[in-house]
């Protein structure tokens, strides 16, 4: 597991301009989707073509917050790389200048439709009700690379949790265009991986200051289940009062208080 370090002035910046550590006072999870990005044999496995040893230790907190998102009424989506004919030509640079044509031809016949490097790492958690999103670039939202935008539209889902790898690329690639996007983004510190503790902890960094909430796969978890408890209450309050006038907001049922607040990572 990688060891976080988030900068101290990095931390100053960010009280200095929100005049607090965190942005998010609740989540609502019926609007919440778990975006698992790019957890297939081709990253994951031994000797695998584009191996990162360090996400198959996040595998057990990646099954932990899909239950406590799937327990709470949320959404969970798991993306895979795709490579295809389509993409080789539009992304043409990516696929000509930056490998050799020994390393390009691997990465086409690991992550094409069908081979067993674009299949999900047999060790997560996949059940019915979860959704798998077929991608063709490193970020879900870039224009061409998914139908990610429109299910999310469809469902009405306005805030996103990105687990998976790599931290640096794909996954900070997504989280960055999904708050550009008006999504509200909650990056998990232990919930991704990468190649180094340098790179991880460089994108915390930038998710922390400008993008996003980090917080720990631990933190997640309770907050969810303290969110869901707290929309299940405000939905008993407000029932028998409806014909009163009397009920309280549901924002302030919500929001659970101070106390039940994301944290960041320091």
């Amino acid at each position: 597991m990688h060891k976080i370090e988030i900068s101290p002035a990095v931390m100053d910046r960010v009280r200095a301009s929100r005049g607090r550590t965190h942005m998010f006072d609740h989540l609502d999870p019926a609007r919440t989707a778990h975006i698992i990005v790019d957890l297939p044999n081709g990253f994951m496995g031994a000797g695998a073509t584009v191996e990162i040893p360090q996400a198959r230790e996040i595998v057990p907190n990646v099954n932990r917050i899909s239950a406590a998102v799937r327990a709470a009424g949320g959404l969970n989506i798991f993306i895979r790389y795709l490579i295809d004919d389509t993409a080789i030509v539009r992304w043409s640079t990516w696929f000509t200048c930056f490998a050799t044509p020994e390393r390009r031809k691997a990465l086409n016949e690991t992550f094409c439709r069908g081979c067993h490097g674009f299949e999900l790492w047999p060790e997560l958690e996949v059940q019915a009700n979860d959704l798998i999103v077929d991608k063709t670039r490193f970020g879900a939202f870039v224009p061409g690379s998914s139908d990610l935008h429109d299910i999310l539209q469809a469902r009405g889902i306005d805030t996103l949790i990105i687990t998976g790898t790599a931290t640096n690329v794909c996954c900070e690639s997504t989280a960055r265009d999904a708050m550009q996007m008006n999504y509200k983004v909650v990056f998990v510190a232990d919930g991704n991986a990468t190649n180094t503790d340098a790179e991880h902890n460089a994108t915390l960094n930038n998710m922390v200051r400008l993008f996003a909430d980090v917080i720990t796969a631990e933190e997640l978890v309770e907050f969810l289940r303290s969110s869901s408890a707290a929309r299940e209450a405000a939905e008993q309050t407000l029932l028998p009062k409806r014909l009163t006038g009397s009920a309280p907001r549901s924002a302030d049922l919500l929001s659970g208080g101070r106390g039940g607040a994301l944290r960041f990572v320091e």
